[in-house]
């Protein structure tokens, strides 16, 4: 059973999921304002990591955090250095980060993973995940 009307997958790395885990807020696309409008107050959002380390190879298909969207808005972070890419003013959402465990991908069954080629719609960085995979996600990661 579910109590969300709505939830989302942010795709992210496992290093900078630590950092968003430990700031309670998550940052999508680079700071764009795009992504992280598109949540609400309440939602489910958990996160993907394909890799452990931004830019990486090997791969980590995990899902490494799981929270809800605590703020009624995005708002600016401070300025941050994004290397070659120059200095941002990134758009953020606080989020309410749960206690959990990493589930790999590959011992869940979910909707999202039952579509053919359903791993080309996580190069947006965010995605509608149906509710009840946050569920499935929830009881999986939780830490008893």
């Amino acid at each position: 059973m579910n109590d969300l009307n709505r939830a989302w997958l942010g795709v992210v790395s496992a290093d900078h999921t630590r950092r968003a885990v430990d700031g309670g807020f998550i940052q999508l696309n680079h700071g764009k304002r795009y992504g992280v409008a598109r949540l609400r107050k309440g939602d489910g959002f958990a996160i993907y990591s394909p890799t452990e380390r931004y830019g990486e190879k090997t791969p980590l298909r995990a899902f490494t955090a799981l929270g809800v969207v605590a703020d009624d808005a995005p708002y600016q972070a401070e300025p941050m250095s994004m290397g070659a890419r120059g200095t941002i003013e990134p758009w953020r959402r606080r989020i309410e980060f749960l206690p959990v465990r990493r589930a790999a991908l590959r011992d869940l069954d979910l909707e999202l993973t039952r579509q053919a080629n359903w791993g080309y719609q996580l190069r947006r960085g965010l995605v509608p995940l149906d509710p009840d995979d946050f569920a499935v996600l929830r009881e999986v990661m939780s830490i008893p």
